[in-house]
């Protein structure tokens, strides 16, 4: 990184400015995990803005996960680029799904792609210790006792399960983070099922039981399409899902 690479910013929505800097500094190269940021002053000078301008910046990017800040004069002391945790991913992107309200089209073919990439990928690595992971939350769905949120966070876990399974970091957290996003939308549906309900859970504990059963014997395209048969047979008898 040379100080060439920095440029001054206008005067208006400052802080936003200095945000896109430093973005574009780490997107072309020049800035990577571990790095040490300039000191607030110097980068104040740097792109003649005013250091509150700077400090409101790290602070929107610190809460994003992208640099981590120390005060102090040790070794760790100052602002470092830091790898974003897949929790701060996930947050975002859940964020942005919720508001951005899109279709319920839209979330079913985003969940089927990325589920049914997991499935397959999880059939190839199934052993003893994935295998208890996806049993775990499968089990639990057993008990007649469970509420509809018990029961829905459980079908999350299984399902988040799977995509982790997959050894893809990124299709979890994006699964991750479309399940939490419509968490409100599908128990507003499951109250509207009434005495349906008992009907639907018998339904998706056999659904949940063949894929794992597919995941198990490492037939990928089985899991694939029971992945997918799965989801849209359930945006189907959703009430009111809107996404």
């Amino acid at each position: 990184m040379t100080e060439d690479s920095w440029h001054p910013v206008s005067r208006s929505r400052a802080y936003e400015l200095v945000v896109d800097q430093i973005e574009d500094q780490i997107l072309e190269g020049r800035l990577k995990v571990g790095d040490r940021l300039p000191g607030e002053r110097e980068l104040a000078g740097r792109l003649e803005v005013s250091r509150a301008a700077v400090r409101e910046a790290i602070r929107t990017l610190e809460a994003q996960g992208v640099v981590r800040s120390a005060v102090g004069s040790g070794p760790e002391a100052g602002t470092v680029v830091s790898a974003m945790p897949s929790a701060a991913l996930t947050r975002l992107l859940r964020l942005h799904v919720a508001l951005a309200n899109f279709p319920l089209p839209d979330v079913v073919e985003a969940r089927v792609m990325l589920e049914r990439y997991s499935a397959r990928l999880a059939s190839e690595h199934a052993g003893p210790d994935l295998l208890d992971a996806l049993r775990e939350p499968l089990d639990a769905m057993d008990d007649d006792d469970l509420d509809r949120v018990a029961f829905n966070d459980l079908d999350t876990a299984f399902h988040i399960a799977i995509a982790e399974a997959g050894g893809n970091r990124l299709v979890a957290d994006m699964t991750t983070a479309i399940r939490d996003a419509v968490r409100r939308s599908v128990l507003a549906s499951f109250e509207l099922l009434g005495d349906r309900w008992p009907d639907i859970v018998t339904r998706l504990r056999a659904e949940h039981r063949a894929i794992y059963d597919a995941v198990a014997a490492g037939d990928g395209e089985s899991a694939a399409r029971l992945v997918e048969e799965h989801i849209r047979g359930a945006a189907g008898w959703l009430p009111g899902w809107k996404g």
